[in-house]
């Protein structure tokens, strides 16, 4: 177990790194910020300062903040669904939020929607809807293992359906379809950010409200029965909160996998499995991993952009594998 000293200052650390990284972000890009530069930011004098101020200002702050907003959602709700299926494999997807997001999008793009605010609403429809249909299904039979199941059987069919789609959608609709399902952050705007800032905040102190609950849940269902918890309700409750928290960000950033599996794994292993303090340190560490990525994807390759999704993928899945190694051994 860790040192009660270590784990009391891992999570000022980690918000310390965050700071840092978003630092990095904004000056970073296709065209850098030289650091002489920063304090004429709030008040440029020529016209190259004004147009560094529009670039941080209206571009990549919001960006970095959607990044941090998206991050520590999804490593927060990978958290909450492991110790909910006493899984280390679950995740946020594992009940169809994410592949219902991107079939609804799929869907609104193929018929011809070009706008993010009809794209939008369609994902986050999309991915209530595929959770709905989990939760169904799954509830039908005692414990976890269906609604693992009906999860699995639910993303398989939205990913044969968005590959039907994708077999009928026009040229034109074919990149906006590629970039979509890869995840991506272009879209961030200040709308987009005050809009769900107060969602994911309210919704994330909702989730860190359960951690008694879900400390319970480590030891076993039945041991949190007798422990006084009603294991339906609470079922229930923790898998809508998931959903709601994920849905809208699915709707705007498009699918991010890896996040909501590699982080919570980390942040255990360093803090313990004490969900009082782990869920803070994974939301903080979700959005340091989700900024790091974005910075990533935009100067690997300037002025082109990768999707966010290739970078966390290509980080997350050799780290997960080096994680299960480590552990085998």
């Amino acid at each position: 177990m860790p040192k009660p000293r270590r784990t009391f200052l891992l999570l000022p650390a980690l918000t310390t790194l965050l700071l840092v990284l978003l630092l990095l972000s904004l000056g970073s890009g296709a065209l850098p910020i030289p650091l002489k530069q920063w304090p004429y930011l709030l008040h440029p004098q020529n016209a190259d300062q004004a147009l560094w101020q529009s670039i941080v200002l209206d571009v990549r702050l919001p960006r970095a903040l959607l990044a941090i907003l998206a991050g520590g959602a999804l490593a927060l709700c990978g958290a909450v669904m492991q110790a909910l299926f006493r899984n280390p494999l679950a995740e946020p997807g594992l009940v169809g939020i994410s592949a219902g997001g991107a079939l609804g999008a799929v869907l609104a793009i193929v018929l011809g929607a070009s706008s993010a605010w009809a794209i939008a609403p369609a994902a986050f429809v999309g991915s209530l809807v595929a959770t709905a249909a989990c939760y169904v299904l799954g509830r039908r039979q005692q414990g976890m293992a269906s609604l693992l199941l009906a999860g699995i059987a639910i993303n398989a069919l939205c990913g044969s359906l968005i590959n039907l789609l994708t077999y009928f959608a026009d040229p034109s609709q074919l990149r906006g379809l590629t970039f979509w399902t890869m995840g991506s952050l272009g879209g961030a705007g200040w709308p987009s950010v005050a809009a769900l800032a107060p969602w994911v905040i309210g919704l994330s102190a909702l989730l860190w409200r359960e951690w008694r609950a879900l400390n319970a849940l480590l030891l076993g269902e039945r041991e949190a029965a007798h422990l006084g918890f009603a294991l339906k309700p609470l079922r229930r409750r923790l898998i809508v909160l998931v959903a709601l928290l994920v849905g809208p960000l699915v709707a705007v950033t498009g699918t991010i996998g890896f996040v909501g599996l590699v982080v919570p794994h980390l942040v255990r292993l360093a803090s313990g499995a004490q969900h009082r303090q782990l869920l803070p340190n994974a939301w903080v560490g979700g959005a340091i991993a989700l900024t790091l990525a974005d910075w990533l994807a935009r100067v690997a390759l300037p002025p082109a952009e990768l999707p966010i999704g290739v970078i966390t993928s290509l980080v997350g899945a050799p780290f997960f594998l080096w994680l299960l190694a480590r552990k085998a051994r």
